[in-house]
């Protein structure tokens, strides 16, 4: 090697050569494989990045539930007092829905307080049934016998007419004669035109001819309606009948709270009659049978009541106040007025229930 190579040798190793590949240094390294693993553009180090706003979904969802709960209030008002009130007498619990199908057990036991003028249904269950007509269901009309469906659906409208003509309308219960629901039975019958007959011009009606086994009464005189509602609850059936007539069941139960008519105090004396009729109600072909239309033969009918008097018939209902009744009640035979799962026992042979003398479990 001569002189002038050696020199460059020299000079190279101290400076480096041009050109020459350069080893990086371990934080070099560590920044380049940072950048490596990063996607997208890497950020300048004076680029500018706005926070990003922050979501307040805990302030939506609460004004989600607000808006609901307020619609719960407005909607449902008596069930929400009743989720946070002292529900004492069962006045705002939800009311029971429709009875679509024969219940299958007595209703459960409620709490243990007395009615009121006020509160007439507390302590019952009836405080969770339906007013008047509107606790008697009404089924689908389907076409059946010698009737179209519509034919049937008036039946069925003009079944529940009998029954709230006989049972809830004012005049009625106040002992006057029940012209509405006459109306709407067949002048061709002879055994019913006669029972009606009797039942409604006699002073000393028999267990056969009261017209309690009918239409609901009380003495105007005797005991009177705490306000304008009964309480109801029951349902009509209907089939195919004899000589393809549509026949329709009714089973229904009224509550109906008194008070002695001359007392006007506070502290009144209340007192539910309770009430359980089954009708069975026969709309008949006119080219088979002798009858007038839009009326309707009666195929039988039952009766069973509590607090109604357990004396000899007399026509009106006779609740039990302040003293015990002429007769007493049949202590060794109890029953739950309220009990619908089981039929009216009809086993003494006639088409009629007497009036109903067993010990009341409730009332």
């Amino acid at each position: 090697m001569s002189e002038e190579e050696w020199e460059r040798f020299l000079r190279e190793s101290m400076t480096g050569a041009a050109g020459a590949p350069v080893e990086p240094s371990a934080r070099a390294r560590e920044v380049e494989q940072r950048l490596r693993e990063r996607s997208g553009q890497p950020e300048g180090w004076r680029t500018y990045s706005p926070a990003r706003p922050r979501r307040r979904t805990g302030w939506y969802v609460t004004g989600l539930v607000a808006v609901v709960a307020l619609l719960v209030v407005g909607l449902f008002p008596q069930q929400v007092v009743g989720w946070f009130g002292d529900n004492e007498g069962g006045q705002d619990e939800a009311p029971l829905a429709a009875e679509s199908e024969s219940p299958r057990e007595a209703p459960g036991a409620e709490r243990d307080l007395p009615p009121t003028l006020a509160e007439p249904f507390r302590g019952s269950p009836a405080a969770r049934w339906a007013d008047g007509a509107a606790g008697i269901t009404v089924p689908p009309a389907k076409a059946t016998g010698w009737m179209d469906a519509a034919q049937v659906e008036r039946a069925l409208r003009q079944s529940r007419d009998f029954l709230v003509a006989a049972g809830l309308n004012p005049r009625v219960l106040r002992g006057e004669r029940p012209t509405k629901a006459i109306a709407l039975l067949n002048p061709h019958q002879k055994d019913i035109q006669e029972y009606l007959r009797t039942a409604l011009s006699s002073t000393a009606p028999t267990d056969k001819t009261d017209p309690l086994l009918l239409f609901s009464r009380f003495r105007p005189e005797q005991a009177r309606l705490v306000g304008d509602v009964v309480k109801t609850r029951g349902r009509l059936t209907y089939r195919e009948g004899k000589r393809g007539a549509v026949e329709v069941t009714a089973d229904v139960t009224f509550v109906y709270a008194v008070t002695p008519a001359g007392d006007g105090g506070r502290d009144a004396e209340v007192v539910r009659t309770i009430v359980r009729r089954q009708v069975v109600m026969s709309w008949d072909d006119p080219a088979k049978v002798i009858t007038e239309p839009g009326t309707m033969s009666l195929v039988s009918y039952a009766l069973d009541m509590t607090n109604g008097g357990c004396s000899a018939p007399t026509g009106y209902f006779v609740p039990p106040f302040g003293t015990a009744d002429e007769r007493p009640a049949d202590e060794a035979r109890q029953v739950d007025p309220y009990d619908r799962s089981k039929p009216i026992d009809t086993s003494n042979g006639t088409t009629a229930t007497g009036n109903s003398c067993a010990t009341a479990t409730r009332s």
